[in-house]
């Protein structure tokens, strides 16, 4: 239903109620930032949430454990919005005066920015909302742990924060994609993504005698190998199964085979239903190349994501807010990414969409995710909050259904 603007807060005074803020909220991201949180141990972070939104007069609730969500508006749930608050165990690198205090710990994935997002949006929607009251309510979610397969989304939908919630948006930083501009794609624009680990044992013994051993360094190299090439013949090339290797750990000196080893990586895939075939047949992939070599083979499968799927009306949601806030010009088409995010289990619940919000500096560095050395354009914050609330306003308004 449409609502006319001397009933509603319009959409265009967002700029106007976020200009006393950016300072504040930069602050507050830095602040963040200089003090990142693992999953599920996020406190600090959550508290920092809940005291600023309490001292705008909001009531925020926290979730158990860690994270918090916040209502604002009157009647009925209109729309969710949900940002996730962990960080990750990598080694910062970027030199900033606000670089991490917590050792071996940083944002290096931004939801440092995606948290002071929606703590803005929050903020906005308050001062909107107390102007003229909203009809509808926004429920904006602080979500622990996305970092940890199979996610912290899951935790927040078996709590209930879901129930009620008609649509849900999402943002994350994109390093590709110049500050001031938002990505955005129908259907999947995130891969499936499974952890998995392989432990072998054997009988270790000198490297002159190979054949007194089981020789589990061989066979490591031959499962890093030929586990991913097996899927490849296996599975139809255009699910883009990808299983790459980051960790591979045996013995202690050159001249003896160890009697223990593992190796970790990924399983990711473009096509939710293939991810599904490509677990199993991942398993039995390992186990089939580790056989003759004798070893003992303990395997750990952790299934983890399955693709987020953007709806079209959700898109085309985040895109119209996107135009109207910075410009005809600001929306690109964005590539399916070959990354998790445990967002998709709420677009499971709920018809929903991804942003990919650009934070880099036009004509700067390109940086990527999960790198110690990512330092997004804190410029931003602003476009993510503008971006954000109006979507949010839309939504709670009836103009875009």
């Amino acid at each position: 239903m449409e609502t006319s603007s001397n009933q509603s807060p319009p959409v265009s005074r967002i700029g106007a109620a976020l200009a006393p803020l950016l300072g504040e909220l930069t602050g507050i991201r830095r602040e963040i930032h200089r003090h990142p949180e693992l999953s599920y141990k996020e406190h600090r972070t959550t508290d920092l949430i809940v005291d600023r939104l309490e001292r705008a007069g909001l009531a925020p609730k926290r979730l158990e454990g860690t994270g918090a969500f916040v209502d604002i508006g009157q009647g009925p749930l209109r729309i969710g919005l949900r940002a996730d608050i962990d960080a990750l165990p990598i080694i910062e690198e970027t030199g900033l005066p606000y670089a991490s205090e917590s050792t071996g710990i940083t944002h290096a994935c931004g939801h440092d920015i995606h948290t002071t997002v929606m703590l803005g949006v929050a903020l906005v929607l308050a001062d909107l909302n107390s102007d003229l009251p909203l009809p509808g309510t926004v429920r904006i979610i602080f979500q622990p742990a996305e970092e940890m397969m199979p996610g912290g989304a899951i935790d927040v939908i078996a709590q209930g924060v879901l129930t009620g919630i008609p649509r849900i948006l999402a943002l994350h930083c994109d390093p590709r994609i110049d500050v001031g501009l938002v990505g955005t794609r129908i259907g999947a624009i995130t891969s499936a993504s499974d952890t998995i680990r392989v432990e072998l044992s054997g009988r270790g013994g000198h490297t002159s005698r190979p054949h007194l051993t089981e020789d589990l360094v061989f066979a490591l190299a031959a499962i890093a190998v030929n586990v991913p090439a097996v899927l490849s013949r296996r599975i139809d090339v255009r699910s883009a199964v990808s299983v790459v290797w980051g960790q591979i750990h045996s013995g202690s000196a050159p001249n003896a085979i160890p009697a223990h080893g593992f190796m970790s990586g990924t399983l990711r895939c473009l096509d939710g239903e293939a991810w599904e075939s490509a677990g199993e047949m991942l398993d039995r992939a390992v186990r089939e190349v580790a056989a003759p070599f004798g070893v003992d083979v303990k395997l750990e499968h952790i299934r983890g994501v399955p693709p987020v799927v953007n709806q079209e009306a959700e898109t085309g949601l985040l895109e119209a807010a996107a135009r109207a806030e910075l410009g005809s010009e600001a929306v690109v088409l964005t590539p399916q990414s070959m990354g998790g995010e445990d967002f998709a289990w709420m677009t499971q619940e709920v018809p929903g969409a991804m942003m990919r919000l650009g934070t880099r500096a036009p004509g700067g560095e390109t940086y990527d995710l999960h790198r110690g050395d990512y330092a997004p354009d804190e410029r931003a914050i602003e476009s993510g909050i503008r971006v954000m609330t109006a979507a949010a306003l839309q939504a709670v308004l009836g103009r875009h259904s």
